[in-house]
């Protein structure tokens, strides 16, 4: 799914001092436990003229440090993500840039549509079966905002419109088709909401603005987002426990078709560490196989509360701006 760009970008600058002193200490410029800049929720997009529009994609939020030969990909929540998509790694690795600091979106696209299903399925323990999905679905990493410029200039302190021009002068060098690409943008409100609609259903959930003259404020939720809401009244026929943890992790949620059979549809994993031991408890007491409808009526309520209190999206774990 090929993404249109704009045009106009800068010079790529040489290496810094900084930059090559970063590189010879095998370091990063800035830290891997840097916090991306995050957004709030809104009902509509800002109309002040001030702001910069762009897709919220439907993936996984990461940002991506290289120094010279050294690769690291970070989750929004500073979890490594470099072990579940090593084809990721090593195209940044293989880049004639040695050094930068980019934000973007990491997602997978399959027959021609992007597929959330097929992100979560790299979150698997076994390294074998990581790298044959990589072989098999590799990732796209689109870009949208830069943080530390080729030259080891750190571009946090900038106002969006030269942090826009510095991403773009490196995806004008480094863009790679269906592998590394630049996210579009628009100063239009109007076609911003026409985006909410007019995109192909899964590419992304939603619209993000930017204040143009705004810094990249690590940690904060500088952005505004605008979401593409889908809402059902779902089931929760189980759950899964946390990794390495005797704590509930996520809700398995379904829908009953004609034939009253429960049907899986999805997860929802956005549960607070504060609600997770009473839940736990009282999913744990409601547990028998096989579950009958009231059962899971049962469960539905023990659950419903977290659900609602937290905002959960139905089918996803949110990993998004």
């Amino acid at each position: 799914m090929a993404l249109p760009t704009r045009e106009g970008p800068t010079k790529r600058a040489g290496t810094s001092r900084s930059a090559q002193e970063a590189i010879a200490a095998g370091g990063f410029v800035l830290p891997v436990s840097t916090a991306p800049m995050e957004a709030r929720s809104a009902q509509g997009l800002p109309a002040d003229g001030a702001w910069q529009y762009e897709p919220k994609w439907d993936g996984f939020r990461c940002l991506a440090f290289k120094s010279g030969e050294e690769v690291d990909l970070r989750a929004k929540s500073g979890k490594p993500l470099g072990r579940f998509f090593p084809e990721v790694v090593a195209l940044l690795r293989g880049l004639d840039a040695e050094q930068f600091v980019v934000d973007g979106e990491l997602v997978i696209e399959v027959d021609g549509r992007l597929s959330f299903d097929a992100l979560q399925m790299r979150l698997h323990p076994a390294a074998s079966r990581v790298q044959k999905l990589s072989r098999e679905t590799p990732a796209k990493f689109i870009l949208f905002d830069m943080l530390v410029a080729t030259d080891g200039a750190v571009l946090t302190g900038r106002p969006l419109g030269d942090r826009r021009a510095a991403l773009e002068g490196f995806a004008a060098e480094n863009a790679i088709a269906e592998r590394l690409e630049l996210s579009p943008f628009t100063l239009d409100r109007h076609e911003a909401e026409r985006w909410l609609t007019s995109w192909e259903a899964g590419a992304t959930d939603g619209i993000v603005a930017k204040r143009r003259e705004g810094a990249y404020e690590c940690g904060e939720r500088a952005m505004v987002k605008v979401k593409r809401l889908k809402t059902a009244d779902c089931v929760i026929g189980g759950f899964r426990y946390e990794s390495d943890s005797a704590l509930v992790g996520s809700l398995l949620l379904g829908l009953y078709d004609t034939d009253g059979t429960l049907n899986h549809v999805g997860f929802t994993a956005t549960i607070s560490d504060k609600e997770r031991p009473p839940l736990t408890r009282r999913l744990e007491a409601l547990r028998e196989p096989p579950a009958s409808p009231a059962r899971h009526r049962a469960v539905q309520a023990a659950g419903a509360a977290s659900v609602a209190a937290n905002g959960s999206r139905f089918g996803r774990n949110s990993s998004s701006r």
